[in-house]
């Protein structure tokens, strides 16, 4: 998929994705906001704030108030591609979050999800 089609894409659509990939794997909404707010400095209130707005999934990254510092220990494949290794700064936050609610579907410990 070409990534300004994903920076287009409406956050209130693709955030829910998210939410219920990790409660098919018997996680909870809450957890996956605090990856959320862990990784961007968004507050969980915020985002479920966002879910009413018109606000695109590019934009809740690039104004992001404080993307953690530790973000950039995440590792590993996402749709068959290094996270670590993505060029495209943008892209490379949105696969952060897709490869932590990964993790946290996986049953992964919250401390080691957060790189603690």
């Amino acid at each position: 998929m070409d990534n300004e089609k994903v920076y287009q894409m409406p956050f209130a659509k693709v955030y829910p994705l998210l939410v219920n990939k990790a409660v098919r794997k018997g996680r909870t909404p809450d957890e996956v906001d605090e990856l959320t707010a862990w990784l961007t400095g968004y507050e969980p209130s915020q985002l479920r704030a966002f879910l009413e707005q018109p606000l695109t999934y590019g934009d809740f990254f690039r104004n992001a108030p404080h993307p953690n510092p530790n973000r950039m220990k995440i590792k590993g494949l996402i749709c068959g591609v290094r996270v670590e290794e993505i060029q495209e700064p943008l892209m490379r936050e949105i696969r952060y979050l897709d490869k932590l609610v990964d993790e946290l579907a996986k049953g992964k410990p919250m401390e080691k999800i957060l790189r603690e």
